[in-house]
């Protein structure tokens, strides 16, 4: 016990010398073998079912898993040279530019050679889940009105009543959320209706968020009535203690992001990330992410009509130029500051 508690504070020691913000950190397993370690932005809570259902398998290690935010991940890598053997990350461009400036190491396996071809970038950045980004409305704040299906529906039902949706509407805010940001520059991709939207939203003193935990709390407190562009994992992980909150997935179209993960360059372990990744893409962890992570596990059926997957392609690239991401950005600004 004494050797796992010093390891422990080994790995805690570790990670704080490093200068990315972390949100969470927790080791799980009692193994004195080996400790595999893994950054990643998804909650602790909805990962932890799996982690401890790989660890049953591999009871001689232990798992340090790490959270931060989608950017804190991203300058970890990039620019801290931190040591994980699996990075996971909802912000698929930040991934994909990590793998294409050579920061991901080549695996291959039959896991995820069964892939479909949108759900990995040749053999260094793979798919496992893909989600649906939503809309969320307050039944209670939508008494006596039409709930929206369409981002059309959602402009005419601001517009109808601005008295009731001032400062009562939420979205990420894209300057400190990667995922945020993504989802932005994905709909302004699909549709002219963003920036009309995000104009109508700007004149109600639309509220900006990080994550969509906190939209989702402040929807359950009543401070909101609607939050746009939300992470459907999230959402459905707090349905059953939210039974006031209704989850849309826009009609018009309906963005789906893919959780990604590569194995590091240079990782310390990284045959055994490699181990953790087909487990993950495996039955066992495929049914987990499902039915335990509530999130959701690639369809390679056909997929309904209005979802449209962000394909893994380098496509992703385009925003994160800097003078395109600044133009985006002051497009943003001049919309969310509408008199």
């Amino acid at each position: 016990m004494r050797q796992f508690i010093l390891a422990a504070a080994l790995s805690f020691g570790a990670c704080m010398a490093q200068g990315f913000e972390v949100e969470d950190r927790r080791v799980f397993g009692t193994g004195t073998s080996v400790e595999i370690a893994v950054l990643s932005t998804t909650d602790t809570e909805i990962f932890a079912p799996l982690i401890e259902a790989f660890l049953v398998r591999r009871p001689e290690l232990r798992l340090r898993y790490v959270v931060a935010s989608s950017q804190e991940v991203y300058r970890a890598i990039r620019d801290e040279g931190a040591q994980f053997d699996l990075v996971i990350s909802s912000a698929m461009d930040l991934q994909m530019k990590l793998a294409n400036d050579g920061f991901a190491a080549a695996y291959a396996s039959d896991a995820v050679a069964g892939l479909p071809g949108w759900a990995r970038w040749r053999d260094r950045l793979f798919g496992f889940a893909l989600e649906p980004v939503v809309l969320l409305a307050s039944r209670r704040a939508m008494e006596g009105l039409t709930m929206p299906r369409s981002r059309r529906d959602l402009i005419d039902l601001l517009r109808a009543n601005p008295g009731r949706f001032d400062g009562r509407i939420a979205t990420y805010d894209p300057h400190v959320s990667g995922a945020g940001y993504l989802f932005a520059t994905q709909d302004a991709r699909q549709t002219d209706a963003f920036w009309r939207l995000a104009e109508v939203m700007g004149r109600l003193n639309a509220r900006l968020y990080c994550c969509s935990g906190d939209m989702i709390d402040d929807l359950e407190s009543g401070k909101l009535a609607l939050a746009y562009n939300v992470v459907g994992s999230y959402a459905m992980t707090r349905l059953p203690d939210a039974p006031d909150i209704e989850v849309i997935e826009p009609e018009d179209f309906t963005v789906a992001l893919l959780r990604t993960a590569f194995i590091p360059v240079g990782a310390e372990q990284a045959a055994l990330g490699g181990a953790l990744l087909d487990f993950m893409l495996g039955p066992t962890g495929r049914a987990l992410i499902d039915g335990v992570a509530d999130l959701p596990p690639l369809d390679q059926t056909a997929l309904p009509p209005h979802l449209r997957p962000i394909r893994l392609d380098p496509g992703l690239l385009v925003y994160l130029d800097r003078i395109k991401r600044q133009n985006f950005l002051g497009e943003w600004d001049a919309a969310m500051t509408q008199p």
